[in-house]
């Protein structure tokens, strides 16, 4: 698949390439595996000198013998001898910085901490006394995100504040989405995108799958994900185990819970059988997998809380892959492709609801976009979408088929409002999968 969007990134990126030129530049960039980072980053470089450096899992030796010989087929540096550690390695990039001006790309930079966890320390030392006399253009990128905050974030770790520029890469926009999918098939169906949807949410590695297996159709998609030498099988274990190390076993018990639509940590706790709190918050605030929803413009510190899951393919990955392991294993994929088929429109009615939140909220024109419900549920309302500044909101109801959105019963379900919203003037529509 082509190279497609970025361009905000690729703007970022271009301006801070100019800058160092004048003194070297550090910048962080963090996004999720298979987001599309490495290919932004040598897409930005492509027309410039640029080194790249992959750090894999190797000891300090290996690696760095291997960056040397990279170093000089791609800059034409020249060592005086065998460099056998990472500091050494960097002090003679930052030095051949001072007279020529390029990008230097570390990818997986996280891995280093496991390699030695010392390198951080020397790269800071390195780095402060070279910045202002050198024209390199540093880019760390990784993909664990809480290792990378760890790293960069806290005040006690030596790169905390060194850093001149951070991006994180999210997926590709609904819109992307659409223009992607209408690249290789131009009569797609609203079904279609919402299956791409689903089972990407955006994600690049993903999207590039189905279109260069031409997957361009709903049932094109499901048989792809779900055949026997699928890479979507076994991405969701690869994804987490690396973030969450030992102690996954609790953590992807809580997400095949919320996955299946057990959203409040009560009902998660019931089945766990201890307190998952931490667990819950970790998954939150370290890890970004997870989020916490709660009823738009609740009172802070609202108990209300329903636990999602952020990331469209995870949610996929865990309530119809991690589950049926025996199945996939015993190579009988027909009964799971058969069991996603029968619960297909059960599970996207909630999947449209997100899309469509996202889709608002991309829109630029309102600067909150949720759900709403009481404390008993009985009152529940998919979209709410505020424009803080003129006071506007959109109430929606959405459904997969259009004939079963009731505007009355809505209207009955705005009159639960709480006061807050009583300065705003409420719009209310209906949107179905005619409207994706």
């Amino acid at each position: 698949m082509k190279f497609y969007d970025r361009t905000t990134e690729l703007q970022i990126l271009e301006k801070n390439w100019q800058q160092s030129a004048n003194r070297s530049m550090m910048t962080t960039l963090i996004g999720r595996r298979r987001i599309g980072k490495t290919a932004l980053l040598l897409k930005s470089a492509e027309n410039t000198p640029f080194l790249y450096l992959y750090v894999s899992k190797d000891n300090e030796q290996v690696l760095c013998r291997k960056f040397q010989q990279q170093a000089q087929n791609a800059l034409g540096l020249q060592f005086y001898g065998q460099v056998e550690n990472f500091g050494s390695l960097f002090k003679e990039l930052m030095k051949y910085g001072e007279n020529h001006h390029y990008t230097l790309i570390i990818d997986e930079f996280q891995n280093l901490l496991g390699i030695n966890a010392a390198i951080p320390s020397e790269i800071q030392d390195i780095w402060d006394r070279n910045k202002d006399k050198t024209h390199v253009n540093l880019i760390l990128c990784g993909s664990i995100y809480s290792m990378m905050k760890r790293i960069f974030d806290h005040s006690d770790q030596p790169l905390y504040g060194r850093r001149d520029s951070h991006l994180r890469l999210l997926p590709f926009s609904i819109e992307t989405l659409k223009y992607i999918l209408a690249d290789h098939n131009q009569e797609y169906k609203p079904d279609d995108l919402l299956c791409l949807y689903m089972l990407t949410g955006g994600v690049a590695k993903y999207v590039a799958l189905l279109m260069d297996a031409r997957a361009t159709t709903k049932q094109k998609m499901l048989n792809y994900a779900l055949s026997p030498d699928s890479p979507f099988l076994t991405e969701g274990t690869e994804l987490l185990i690396s973030e969450f190390g030992r102690d996954y076993g609790t953590y992807f018990s809580i997400l095949q819970l919320i996955a299946s639509g057990m959203t409040t940590q009560n009902e998660i706790d019931s089945i766990i059988g201890k307190n998952t709190g931490a667990y819950l918050n970790n998954m939150h605030e370290d890890y970004l997998f997870i989020s916490k929803n709660t009823p738009l413009l609740s009172k802070p510190g609202v108990r209300n809380i329903r636990w999602q899951i952020d990331d469209c393919f995870l949610r996929f990955w865990f309530r119809f892959v991690y589950p049926y392991q025996g199945l996939i294993e015993s190579n009988q994929l027909s009964l799971l492709k058969q069991y996603v088929t029968d619960n297909y429109s059960q599970f996207t009615g909630r999947t449209l609801e997100r899309y469509f939140q996202e889709k608002t909220m991309q829109s630029g024109k309102f600067t909150k976009v949720g759900n709403w419900w009481d404390r008993k549920s009985k009152n529940e309302i998919d979209m709410v979408a505020l424009n803080e500044f003129d006071k506007t909101c959109l109430v929606a109801e959405i459904k997969r088929n259009k004939d079963r959105i009731d505007i009355k019963d809505l209207q009955e379900r705005v009159l639960a409002l709480p006061s807050e919203f009583s300065s705003y003037q409420i719009r209310m529509e209906g949107l179905s999968l005619e409207d994706v």
